[in-house]
């Protein structure tokens, strides 16, 4: 931690590593990339016409600020803190995905590359990556693996309207890791004209950093509404966490406020062994939990076999099904400053169906995570406290998925 204008902040070195974590792991052909992006970015970074840009679209493509929203009824029935929700699924395209999409397209843009390739997992930041290419003219490729594809049909669909490839990764687990592998691949052949818009806040040195900064615009603008609204700061954040974009763009501008609590959930699956979960900081040595290692050209806290190969994961949520986590988290986990809770897929189903229920509001299911877990932390509290839950997205893309959960069920 370092302190910046008086306010504590995580910063990576220049090598791109919080304490142990991040950095670059990557073949000899990503480097002279990765080197030539991270300057770009940090030029960008300071040039005050590049955030003007950034904020502008923000506003007036994306919607942006998005509400802080009073839940009352789930206030009431958690019978503690009084809950606010911060409305991302309100943005353009239905996630805080588009943030980051946004302010990535922009640097694409500054570099003179032509061609944009991503990953997607639930697809939302597919979508983003489609849209802010349709927005600014460039070709656009998508990778996603066939379990995911198959999950999130829709998203697919809306992803081709919007004039972009969608290649389907039958590889490995046929999720986001193997989608992540290819577009890696994709991107080691074509460097001379190709972006690689990768997604969350994980990869090698300088994504991590580079989408927090694009996504903290989600913390700065919580922070503002709720001492606007309730003259105070919240006891506690919670966020459903898979790399971890969304919570560290919530986290992040609340780092300095020791009173405030960070509460990261993870998914919890079906069960403790490995395999059947996607919860990275785990207790116990049963659990299956991650130990330190590398994946995709970061180190973090890795889910591992015990030969140290890469484990399977399971989640209800294509969104959280990460073997990974991001490096600023395992950072800040160590520091004790996160904390990190974990959240079944029966919890996750009920949390997104109380919160359609009781709010009228229909939640992406990697979001409806944090619902049950912040209504527990909410009963440690008392109705003059308040709670943030980062709604990172909307539950569009899940309906047709929980329905048929439902329909096996009976």
């Amino acid at each position: 931690m370092q302190k910046n204008d008086d306010r504590l902040v995580s910063e990576p070195d220049a090598t791109g590593h919080w304490g142990n974590y991040g950095g670059r792991y990557v073949p000899e052909t990503l480097v002279a990339p990765l080197d030539e992006l991270t300057r770009e970015f940090m030029r960008a970074r300071s040039d005050s016409s590049f955030a003007h840009e950034f904020e502008q679209l923000l506003r007036d493509f994306s919607g942006r600020p998005t509400p802080l929203f009073h839940a009352k009824r789930l206030s009431e029935h958690g019978g503690g803190a009084q809950i606010y929700l911060k409305r991302e699924d309100l943005s353009h395209t239905g996630a805080h995905k588009i943030n980051n999409a946004v302010g990535q397209a922009l640097l694409a843009r500054r570099m003179g590359k032509q061609r944009v390739i991503a990953e997607t997992g639930a697809g939302q930041h597919g979508v983003a990556t489609a849209t802010v290419c349709a927005l600014f003219g460039l070709k656009c490729v998508v990778y996603m693996g066939a379990e995911d594809m198959r999950r999130q049909a829709l998203n697919v669909f809306r992803m081709q309207l919007l004039g972009a490839e969608v290649v389907k990764v039958d590889a490995g687990t046929r999720t986001l890791k193997d989608a992540i592998n290819e577009a890696l691949r994709d991107w080691v052949t074509n460097v001379h004209d190709t972006y690689y818009l990768l997604g969350s806040a994980l990869g090698p040195h300088p994504y991590p950093l580079m989408v927090r900064e694009f996504q903290r615009i989600i913390g700065r603008e919580a922070r503002a509404q709720i001492l606007e609204q309730t003259g105070k700061l919240p006891v506690a954040l919670v966020a459903c966490v898979g790399g971890g974009s969304n919570s560290i763009g919530l986290f992040h501008p609340f780092l300095a406020d020791k009173s405030v609590r960070l509460i990261g959930v993870e998914a919890g699956g079906r069960g403790d062994s490995v395999g059947e979960h996607a919860a990275r900081f785990k207790s116990g040595e049963t659990s299956g939990g991650g130990r330190v290692g590398v994946l995709q050209g970061t180190m973090s806290y890795v889910l591992q076999d015990e030969f140290g190969q890469i484990a399977r994961t399971h989640s209800v949520s294509a969104g959280l099904d990460y073997a990974s986590i991001g490096p600023e988290h395992a950072y800040l986990h160590d520091l004790g400053r996160t904390e990190y809770l974990n959240a079944g897929d029966e919890e996750a189903l009920e949390g997104f169906k109380l919160c359609a229920r009781l709010e009228g509001i229909i939640p992406a299911l990697e979001s409806a995570h944090a619902i049950l877990p912040a209504l527990r932390v909410a009963g440690e509290f008392t109705r003059d406290d308040t709670i943030i839950i980062n709604l990172s997205g909307r539950g569009d893309k899940d309906v047709q998925l929980v329905a048929d959960l439902e329909s096996h069920k009976h």
